[in-house]
């Protein structure tokens, strides 16, 4: 069966799907698109010959088994990068020339920085809820795909399904340090702020699981 080229929107929002909610059958994401589920394979098919979704196969108790679609490394070339490859270079460059304790200065007065433009407009709010639904949009607008959402337990998740500073991340740890610093101080002492799942690590987003305090 000849493919059909992927239009251009729907190849964005397949991947975006995926991004967001990891791994999926075409199934689910024709039921979030809107589309059929013989186009989305389509969109699917074209997009793993350009190398950017591969499968795996899941046993199913009847039939065939399910294929599985997920986003490979080639595919963060469609998601912001904050100028990776630049911004490594750029760290490495400071490194030689103000030594590791020059660097650490600099990513200490970063994060500074940060707290400083977040809390202007996390403080606006009171609640827990309301100053991490300020904070999620502060980041999602800096391209970290983020959101919020609750647990059965009473704490919160602060989600970020991508990491546009990754390539500068994996160059320099102190930066996802710094970012745990940041929401610490911008959330405030009645909090507990704790790093549920890290990309660096292995996982497919990074996830902050925020507690408030009794």
């Amino acid at each position: 069966m000849a493919k059909q080229p992927a239009k251009p929107a729907t190849r964005q929002a397949i991947l975006d799907m995926l991004k967001l909610d990891g791994p999926s059958e075409a199934a689910d994401l024709s039921a979030k698109q809107g589309i059929s589920t013989m186009a989305v394979r389509q969109h699917l098919y074209a997009l793993q010959e350009e190398g950017f979704v591969r499968y795996t196969e899941s046993p199913r108790p009847v039939g065939r088994p399910a294929k599985i679609w997920a986003l490979t490394e080639s595919a963060d070339r469609f998601f912001p990068d904050a100028h990776a490859e630049l911004t490594a270079g750029l760290l490495g460059a400071m490194r030689a020339t103000f030594g590791e304790e020059g660097l650490q200065k600099l990513i200490a007065e970063r994060t500074s920085q940060q707290i400083r433009s977040y809390a202007d407009l996390v403080d606006r709010e009171d609640s827990v809820k309301g100053k991490l639904k300020v904070l999620a949009g502060i980041r999602d607008a800096e391209g970290y795909m983020a959101s919020v959402e609750e647990t059965e337990d009473g704490a919160f998740l602060l989600v970020e399904n991508h990491c546009p500073i990754c390539v500068a991340a994996q160059a320099c740890s102190r930066l996802c340090d710094g970012e745990l610093t940041v929401f610490r101080a911008v959330l405030g002492p009645h909090v507990a702020v704790e790093r549920a799942d890290h990309l660096l690590a292995g996982a497919r987003r990074c996830a902050y699981r925020v507690t408030p305090r009794k």
